[in-house]
């Protein structure tokens, strides 16, 4: 059975083993899901659920998710092979892992909003020698002999981050199971209060 779970950011901490070496670890508030839709292959085209966590007021939900039954805060939509194992109304609670497991983790990064070349792309610059005056972060030539045109896919300025990361193969180091926290090795885009999928 495939395991999936959403989560808010919460912070980083780091968690001790028993010979006492530290792991880096985020925290994750794990959100209890209910399953608002199935899709099946004859119906739909393909296996999946999609379900609704969190709350939010009633005044700011469109008529499209109240015909979800419910205020929910988000709504995702998970593939997965077996699908046809839920019905609508089912809960999937924050017990859902184990420690030890590994996850996939995929979250949006932090936005950095209009950067240069130097940190969007780790550019050195120019040198501060020989008669350079004012050219110390520029990008410095975009052109190619004969071409005309600036290539596509060159390195530019331009608007860094805000962009969906996934990670891979973390490890769920310990779990909260009173308060809902999901302790997993390593470091998760986003900033506090992002939206996180947690799958297994």
């Amino acid at each position: 059975m495939q395991k999936f779970i959403l989560g808010t950011k919460q912070e980083m901490t780091q968690i001790f083993n028993e010979e006492g070496r530290a792991f880096p670890t985020t925290v994750i508030k794990m959100c209890p899901l209910i399953v608002t839709q199935v899709k099946t292959e004859e119906k739909d085209g393909y296996k999946s659920i999609q379900v609704g966590a969190g709350e939010k007021k009633e005044k700011n939900i469109n008529k499209a998710q109240k015909s979800l039954g419910g205020n929910f805060k988000y709504i995702k939509e998970f593939n997965i092979e077996d699908s046809g194992k839920y019905k609508v109304g089912d809960k999937i609670g924050t017990d859902i892992f184990e420690v030890g497991d590994l996850v996939v983790v995929t979250g949006t990064s932090k936005g950095k909003g209009f950067q240069g070349v130097v940190k969007r792309h780790g550019f050195a610059g120019g040198r501060r020698t020989h008669g350079q005056k004012h050219s110390e972060r520029e990008p410095g030539s975009i052109g190619a002999g004969g071409v005309q045109r600036v290539i596509k896919g060159m390195r530019m300025a331009g608007r860094m981050g805000g962009e969906t990361i996934t990670v891979k193969n973390l490890k769920v180091l310990n779990i909260d199971k009173e308060n809902g926290l999901l302790y997993i090795g390593g470091a998760i885009p986003g900033r506090r209060g992002t939206l996180i999928e947690i799958k297994g």
